[in-house]
């Protein structure tokens, strides 16, 4: 028992860090495109807050295709999120704690708030614990109560490493090279109705497929 309380305390520990310098290793040391990259920098010319929206299994690498000022990222209450939102503070980026299954109404409140106050919000809408590729409806919600676009974007690499979680996580290998792809925005009207809500919904779910499809396609022409 004091063994495993003294492991999960490492984890805790050192887990954040990993992951912060795994991501500024791989930053140095690959050749990183990006795809279509006019459609985010069009809101952030216009000041405008988007919630930007990708599979959880693409999670590691976002923090690089961000370049606007502000960003809030909505990560899991349970231990492993607790990682996440600690190494993604590292970049400067403000995690809020929440899910799908659980605080979502502190959640959303928080994240109404951060939208309100001019800072994009990272979201992968199959997280935290799937089903895998399929977007849960939290992330409409808040486009539709928040007035917010929905900005889709994929990444993958040309030498990668797809490991056997529930998510399919993808870990580039250094010295490779990666592509990032940015899809249309998604609005969603705000007196919209459930048939409405699953169309957009459905249509988010099928533009991030399309996108992970592209980008994992993409160096097969080189």
């Amino acid at each position: 028992m004091l063994l495993k309380r003294l492991k999960k305390k490492m984890v805790a520990w050192f887990g954040p860090w990993l992951a912060y310098w795994t991501i500024r290793l791989l930053s140095k040391t690959m050749r990183l495109e990006v795809l279509n990259p006019e459609i985010p920098e069009s809101f952030w010319e216009k000041a405008l807050p988007f919630t930007i929206a990708f599979w959880h299994g693409r999670l590691l690498m976002m923090p690089l295709v961000y370049k606007g000022k502000r960003a809030s990222f909505l990560v899991s209450p349970h231990r492993d999120g607790q990682l996440v939102g600690k190494a993604l503070s590292r970049f400067g980026f403000h995690p809020i704690e929440g899910s799908t299954f659980r605080r979502s109404f502190k959640a959303f409140r928080e994240m109404m708030k951060a939208h309100d106050e001019g800072s994009d919000i990272g979201i992968a809408p199959d997280g935290p614990r799937g089903p895998r590729y399929r977007v849960q409806s939290g992330v409409i919600e808040l486009a539709r109560r928040s007035g917010r676009s929905i900005l889709p974007v994929s990444f993958s690499a040309s030498r990668r490493k797809v490991l056997g979680t529930w998510d399919h996580f993808l870990l580039p290998y250094p010295f490779s090279r990666g592509v990032f792809i940015w899809g249309e925005p998604i609005a969603v009207d705000a007196k919209a109705d459930k048939v409405y809500l699953e169309e957009k919904r459905a249509l988010l779910e099928r533009r991030l497929n399309e996108l992970t499809e592209k980008a994992d396609r993409y160096f097969d022409r080189s």
